[in-house]
């Protein structure tokens, strides 16, 4: 059997902010803004980060896959909320992967999930789910507000029937700072974009592909994709120029999306992978301290389950807006007054959090064996007053990809809640479990009693003071 990656999965936020939105807003300041405002970026809601997209990427890439098999997660980010808390141990646990699972974080790069590519395809053994997850964060009225977005994508990699497998590698390692980011700040520092394009990418990234394609056994001209991201526009042309490739560059995801950090070169690859045909050739290259090069090459294999999304769809599926102090507000950049209600604590009870991960991680509900009835959260009893057998008889069912419907729903404008108004309501599963759930992601006329829901990984409740977040999932209607 060949060893290679086995599926692929994507996510994007569903928020869209139009970049023309974010250049009126500094027009007074840096006119220059609007040259580059074309089309739109993603940004993160509120309750997303790099932790609950990467679960989303993951639910997609393992549909029809199944969560039992995977042996190992890696998640790679340079935006994980926890610096001394193992952020991949959070997505294994809503993803609902088995407990003997080895984990870990990588971090530290933009070519993180390169890094981390190369290393699960070349060890070849198990089956390995890689998620890359980001969301950068810039200065208000920089190029970099315009050119960020937000997403996430994974692959799983083991033997089987593969989408690709692995030609070729090769690493090069260079102190070149293009931009950095220390650890007590929130936004990057970046040096001038000319010198880091010619200095940096044009140099530092050939090397790395030439050594790869020797290492592969091919040309330049035996390549029919070649992906590389990158913030600074015209990057990737440059580079392909220098190694002679006078193919395609792939779409850089610029229209919809915006680069996003660390997990755009996985969100590149899925989009390729997608698309791509058997036995044609792909260059990965990912950038920052030197760059990686891997050639791979496709089966043609595609995606079959019905609810399999992938880059397109996740694109796609999107919640447009033109308030540009909404995304501020969501990557809190500016404290707005939210009033007394805004002041509660949000201290988690961590010993109440770990006796009931076993239902609040992978959103898993009890079926009564006795009367077949389902209900979250699993009391100590059956809620059906005829049956009431005791919990001992509960088989435990996840209702995450249960299908689902808005039974009834309020818009509470009293509230506190970051994106008003809270909507709230009944939401009936069609295997009968029914119970209050919050509703997001949807403009007002998305939200109606009979409306589709799908659930979606979130954060439940911020503690800013000791910086804690508390998952749990939400519903959002399936299509807007």
């Amino acid at each position: 059997m060949e060893y290679g990656i086995t599926s692929i999965g994507a996510y994007v936020p569903r928020y869209r902010l139009a970049r023309g939105a974010i250049a009126a807003a500094h027009r007074w300041m840096a006119p220059s803004l609007s040259g580059a405002a074309k089309g739109n970026r993603a940004f993160c809601s509120w309750d997303e980060d790099a932790v609950t997209m990467a679960v989303e990427a993951g639910r997609d890439c393992l549909r029809g896959v199944g969560a039992e098999s995977i042996g190992s997660l890696v998640l790679a980010s340079t935006r994980l909320p926890y610096a001394d808390l193992q952020n991949a141990v959070i997505v294994a646990g809503a993803l609902g992967l088995r407990p003997d699972l080895v984990t870990s974080d990588v971090a530290g790069s933009q070519r993180a999930a390169t890094t981390a590519l190369l290393s699960v395809l070349t060890q070849g053994k198990g089956r390995t789910l890689l998620v890359a997850s980001d969301k950068p964060h810039a200065k208000p009225a920089s190029t970099q507000e315009l050119y960020f977005g937000a997403g996430a994508a994974a692959v799983t990699v083991g033997e089987g029937d593969v989408i690709a497998r692995l030609l070729g590698h090769a690493s090069v390692a260079a102190y070149f700072v293009d931009h950095f980011r220390s650890a007590d700040v929130e936004t990057d520092y970046f040096w001038e974009e000319r010198w880091v394009r010619d200095e940096g990418y044009a140099k530092i990234a050939p090397r790395a592909v030439k050594l790869a394609l020797a290492n592969a056994g091919v040309a330049i001209s035996d390549i029919r994709h070649f992906v590389m991201p990158s913030l600074f526009r015209g990057a990737a042309q440059v580079v392909a120029k220098a190694v002679g490739f006078a193919g395609d560059v792939a779409d850089g995801l610029d229209a919809e999306c915006g680069y996003t950090g660390a997990a755009h070169p996985l969100l590149m690859l899925a989009s390729v992978l997608a698309k791509a045909e058997a036995g044609e050739r792909i260059l990965l290259v990912g950038f920052g301290q030197g760059a990686d090069a891997l050639v791979l090459e496709a089966s043609g294999r595609r995606m079959d389950a019905a609810d399999w999304r992938g880059v397109d769809d996740a694109i796609a599926d999107r919640y447009l807006t033109n308030d540009y102090l909404r995304m501020l507000s969501f990557q809190g950049d500016i404290d707005l007054e939210w009033g007394m209600r805004s002041e509660k604590a949000g201290k988690a009870a961590l010993t109440d959090a770990y006796r009931n991960e076993h239902q609040l991680s992978h959103f898993n509900a009890g079926r009564c064996r006795a009367c077949g009835t389902v209900q979250f959260p699993q009391m100590a009893y059956c809620v059906n007053s005829v049956c009431k057998a005791p919990s001992s008889q509960f088989d435990s069912q996840s209702l995450v990809d249960e299908p689902a419907k808005i039974l009834t729903f309020t818009a509470d404008w009293l509230s506190y809640h970051p994106a008003p108004p809270l909507y709230v309501g009944f939401v009936q599963f069609d295997n009968g479990a029914r119970l209050l759930m919050e509703m997001i992601d949807a403009p007002a006329d998305a939200i109606d009693v009979g409306v589709p829901l799908k659930m979606v990984f979130r954060i439940k409740e911020r503690d800013a003071i000791r910086g804690f977040n508390r998952y749990f999932w939400k519903s959002t209607p399936v299509r807007i």
